[in-house]
């Protein structure tokens, strides 16, 4: 094994190198380093010497970002609600289209057999935050509206 590099203090792109922390498991040095976001993280020295780590990840969200925006398909796409995907164990509203089951004509209302009422249902998160009988005056007054008569 060779002698350590000390590059303490040395860039790499928008890396400083601050200290040394230990070992990889191949026997290469691994060093803190604060990156010019504000994140820190620890990198292996041979990345960091051959340019392969230049950043926290930073980087590479801006790099994604701009080639986002660089390309006219991508650009032509925006602000389209169905492009909207799942993010967080969460689906945007905007983004589930109505089943061709779907009576009520609203998304996340059905109607319940047993009890002869409407049941609002909104799952957020992995829970239901809202799990409702509904006494409905009127359905699909106008698109999307729903009236209730404990409102």
């Amino acid at each position: 094994m060779g002698a350590a590099i000390d590059i303490t203090g040395q860039h790499f792109g928008r890396l400083i190198a601050v200290h040394r922390t230990g070992r990889a498991k191949n026997g290469n040095a691994l060093w803190f380093c604060q990156c010019q976001c504000g994140r820190t993280c620890v990198v292996d020295s041979y990345v960091l010497r051959h340019g392969k780590t230049r950043s926290c990840g930073c980087l590479a969200v801006e790099q994604s970002r701009q080639n986002i925006f660089n390309n006219p398909q991508a650009v032509s796409h925006m602000g389209d609600p169905r492009n909207l995907k799942i993010r967080d164990h969460h689906t945007d509203v905007s983004s589930i289209k109505k089943s061709k089951r779907n009576t009520s004509g609203v998304v996340g209302v059905s109607y319940d057999k047993q009890s002869g009422s409407w049941v609002a249902h909104f799952y957020y998160k992995g829970t239901y935050i809202l799990n409702k009988h509904l006494r409905i005056l009127k359905m699909r007054f106008g698109p999307g509206t729903l009236w209730n008569s404990n409102i």
